[in-house]
């Protein structure tokens, strides 16, 4: 029997593993998260390759009415997903519509939530970065916050040879998940990432997910202070 592609991970949201990428010669694994919202429909944050058990559990949990691109660099499943989802609305961060213009963005991320999800999600775009703008969200059901790649945590061993130097000195694979150096070198608005990162850390978060890591669900709060400390929040 095929293993389900979606795990619950707390009340109306569940993840799905997908394909690993490969950005010059650095492999990454792919995760993505499924909210079930009140009425009914489902958002898809940070979408993974579409397969069609996946999409059979999907069509069992709800319609796909949101797809929601996080950053400018998780994209590249997008447009296949547009084409199963036609009528899905597609929710992109700032910066995507230069990256991606074959794509049909019909809205722009921003730090007030939808009418769609306002009640049951919040967002903080963290602005000032010159790799990429992150919108980070908040499930308020779950309890659940939500980073893609402004915090990461790789095993140890996940690189070998240089890349695993590489990655060593990125903070890639520290003890738990950490901003990358090479991101916190790309700040340039310093302050207005400080005011994203506070409004964040005011969440009563209790689990942790990020796209490149294993999840955290103990003292998620002090994790994420931690990893943005050097940002003196």
């Amino acid at each position: 029997m095929t293993a389900p592609a979606l795990r619950q991970f707390g009340p109306e949201i569940w993840l799905a593993d997908g394909a690993q990428v490969e950005v010059v010669g650095f492999h990454y694994p792919t995760r993505m998260a499924v909210i079930r919202l009140a009425a009914g429909g489902l958002l898809v944050w940070s979408p993974v390759a579409l397969s069609d058990g996946l999409r059979n559990e999907l069509a069992a949990l709800g319609e796909v009415r949101h797809l929601i691109a996080p950053n400018t660099l998780h994209d590249r499943w997008l447009a296949d997903w547009q084409a199963a989802f036609p009528s899905a609305t597609l929710h992109a961060a700032p910066g995507l519509e230069r990256r991606r213009p074959d794509l049909r963005i019909d809205a722009a991320l921003a730090d007030l939530p939808p009418p769609a999800w306002a009640a049951e999600i919040d967002q903080v775009v963290v602005p000032g970065n010159r790799i990429t703008t992150e919108v980070v969200f908040f499930h308020r059901p779950s309890g659940t916050v939500l980073f893609t790649d402004l915090l990461q945590q790789f095993p140890r061993r996940w690189f070998r040879g240089w890349r695993a130097l590489v990655a060593r000195l990125d903070l890639m694979t520290g003890d738990e998940p950490a901003v990358p150096r090479k991101f916190r070198m790309a700040f340039v608005d310093r302050p207005a990432a400080r005011a994203a990162v506070r409004r964040i850390l005011e969440w009563p978060s209790s689990k942790l997910l990020v796209a490149h890591g294993a999840p955290v669900v103990h003292d998620v709060g002090a994790v994420v202070a931690r990893a943005f400390r050097w940002l003196a929040v």
